[in-house]
C-alpha cells in the first residue's frame, strides 16, 4: 500500500526516507551514488528545496530537506 501524500509546509524541515522495493538494493556501483547526488542537486535547485543532510545506504536513502514553497 502506498503511503499518504506528505504534508508540504514551506520552511519546515522534513526527514524523507526512500527505500528499495522489499528492501532491495538501490545502488549497485559507486557511479549510482554519483548519479543520485547529481540528480538530487539538480532537482533541489529546480524546486527550491534546501538539502541539509543525506545518507546513502545500499538499500535506502535518508534526506533532511526544507522546501521553500508549498508545491
Amino acid at each position: 500500500m502506498a503511503r499518504l501524500p506528505r504534508l508540504n509546509l514551506p520552511d519546515i524541515p522534513q526527514h524523507v526516507v526512500q527505500r528499495g522495493n522489499n528492501r532491495q538494493v538501490c545502488f549497485f556501483a559507486e557511479q549510482d551514488y554519483c548519479v543520485y547526488l547529481d540528480k538530487l542537486k539538480e532537482y533541489a535547485k529546480r524546486y527550491k528545496v534546501d538539502v541539509h543532510a543525506f545518507v546513502l545506504m545500499t538499500n535506502h536513502v535518508h534526506l533532511l530537506l526544507t522546501p521553500s514553497t508549498a508545491l
